[in-house]
């Protein structure tokens, strides 16, 4: 897509996000009309410099003032193929648009942009999207509630048994830290990444979170038990809101209920930064971590997602419940951590 394509009034362009302009005006219009931290530029730029994966983006204007935003990052994996996604690495995005129709008209260019760059899969994390795109709402959910105005109405509005849970947590003698320092990065990093192995996952690149922590708001929480790492989150600020987006425990945190104390640290600590509302981000419908976060006693809210697929092209699977990679799963949880955290990097910036 060379030319602005002409939609009545509108144009839709590839935005130069390299253009700290351009940047600038794109993050006003999200800012605007209430967008994302997965909208922003500085997300995609963000995840650019943290997987290597392309940073693009389409923007529609009306005599030069921005209408309409899709957030895209080109993901290239030898593993799963090639995708646009909105946004990548993230679990919200697609087209923000003062009106629907331009929504649409920003998907229909995102169509066009895909075949130009052999991408035969277009993934959208909300937002509106044609009708002939495949859509499903039952495949996540997000859970969002208000904070408590106090440390101890926070303790009460958790239903009785995981509260139990909970004050279990705060008997056991631990530390917690935040920061933002190699410290709390390199220890958020080990505990991550041991977490998601046992979960059978590759592990992101270290080099995605350091990019993350330098460009958005955000900071490590970290819990600690005589002196060991044991559970450990990276969380993003945005509006009233802060977002534990990743987070982890190790095979130690379960019996000292490390990671029910590391929430209620994190609530404790957005709130006297002054925010309003809890993001606990989303999970697979059905999951232990959808059941983890309802018996703390946040609603369900179905997320909606649509893929485009190009013409004659498979449709791609990087689902980690799906069948097809249900032996991948076991078998990563049975190797030695060390060489999971080599092998995981590569394979997990395809994953977008």
């Amino acid at each position: 897509m060379n030319a602005p394509l002409s939609l009545s009034n509108e144009v839709v362009r590839i935005a130069d996000l390299r253009q700290s302009d351009e940047a600038a005006r794109i993050e006003g219009f999200v800012s605007e009309i209430g967008g994302s931290v997965f909208h922003r530029p500085a997300w995609l730029q963000a995840v650019e410099r943290g997987t290597g994966q392309r940073a693009l983006g389409l923007v529609a204007e009306r005599l030069g003032i921005i209408t309409g935003w899709l957030p895209l990052t080109e993901v290239h994996s030898p593993v799963f193929g090639r995708m646009l996604a909105s946004s990548g690495f993230a679990v919200a995005g697609g087209a923000l648009a003062e009106r629907p129709s331009t929504a649409i008209a920003l998907c229909r260019a995102a169509e066009e942009h895909a075949l130009r760059r052999s991408c035969p899969t277009i993934e959208l994390r909300g937002g509106p999207a044609p009708s002939d795109w495949d859509q499903r709402s039952d495949s996540h959910c997000g859970f969002v509630a208000e904070l408590a105005e106090s440390r101890e109405a926070q303790l009460l509005a958790i239903p009785r048994k995981q509260r139990a849970e909970v004050r279990k947590g705060l008997e056991f003698d631990l530390e917690v830290r935040i920061g933002r320092e190699a410290r709390d990065r390199a220890d958020h990093y080990a505990v991550y990444a041991e977490s998601v192995r046992n979960l059978g996952t590759p592990v992101f690149p270290r080099s995605l979170f350091e990019a993350v922590l330098d460009a958005l708001d955000a900071d490590i929480l970290t819990v600690s038990h005589r002196g060991v790492p044991v559970a450990s989150v990276l969380s993003l600020y945005h509006g009233d809101a802060v977002l534990p987006y990743w987070g982890g425990g190790t095979q130690a945190a379960r019996a000292l209920r490390a990671n029910d104390r590391m929430y209620l640290e994190l609530m404790q600590h957005a709130r006297e930064r002054g925010c309003a509302r809890f993001d606990f981000g989303r999970s697979k419908t059905g999951s232990g971590a959808f059941a983890f976060k309802k018996n703390w006693g946040f609603e369900p809210e179905p997320l909606c997602y649509a893929t485009w697929t190009a013409p004659g092209a498979p449709r791609r699977d990087a689902d980690p419940t799906s069948a097809r990679h249900a032996a991948r799963i076991a078998l990563w949880r049975k190797l030695p951590l060390a060489l999971a955290n080599r092998l995981g990097p590569p394979i997990a910036r395809g994953l977008g």
